[in-house]
């Protein structure tokens, strides 16, 4: 995976979540009452000061009904048609040992994406909510292990195994195996 600087992947995000929340005219203390995120983690996020955790990220794009892909894609410039591997965004979210890679962006006038996850061992992600309800998604296991939980139904993908899914509540993502994990997310939006 391409390596860029993860301080200027933060700053940028940090830039593009002020003007969103200044673009809806919220405080600080509005966007926490909306996304139930602290304030001074918002505060910090903004500011490049911590980076932002995949969880955090999440609750911000409900709010602004942005799917994650779109808010990381906003931070670069506009998709070309051809995505070199290269060119890929990396991003990552190194309090839960998340590796996220912008395979597909989203692209005006198309509503899907694709999306290279590895998860570390150990490595567990939980989302309160979908960024954007309804999202469809497709989950492609490729080497090692996933349990994913969506809802109240849990679900153990092995190797070359796929999971079909439209988010509406709470989803997991949970690296089950001894060694990484890395699937293929392909995100349709409604």
């Amino acid at each position: 995976m391409r390596s860029e600087d993860p301080d200027a992947v933060d700053v940028r995000i940090g830039v593009r979540l002020a003007a969103l929340r200044a673009q809806h005219g919220w405080s600080l203390g509005e966007l926490a009452e909306r996304s139930g995120v602290s304030r001074s983690t918002l505060s910090r996020a903004e500011r490049a000061e911590t980076s932002a955790t995949a969880a955090v990220l999440n609750r911000l794009c409900h709010v602004y009904g942005r799917t994650m892909s779109q808010l990381l894609s906003e931070v670069e410039a506009g998709p070309a048609p051809l995505v070199r591997a290269a060119e890929q965004q990396v991003w990552e979210d190194r309090a839960s040992g998340f590796v996220r890679r912008a395979v597909s962006p989203p692209h005006a006038g198309l509503r899907g994406e694709l999306v290279e996850g590895r998860l570390a061992p150990g490595a567990d992600i939980a989302y309160d909510r979908p960024p954007v309800p309804g999202l469809e998604q497709h989950l492609w296991v490729l080497e090692g292990a996933l349990e994913v939980t969506d809802g109240e139904r849990t679900h153990h993908l092995d190797a070359g195994d796929c999971l079909r899914m439209r988010v509406h509540g709470p989803t997991r993502f949970r690296c089950a195996g001894p060694g990484a994990t890395r699937y293929v997310l392909a995100v349709v939006r409604p």
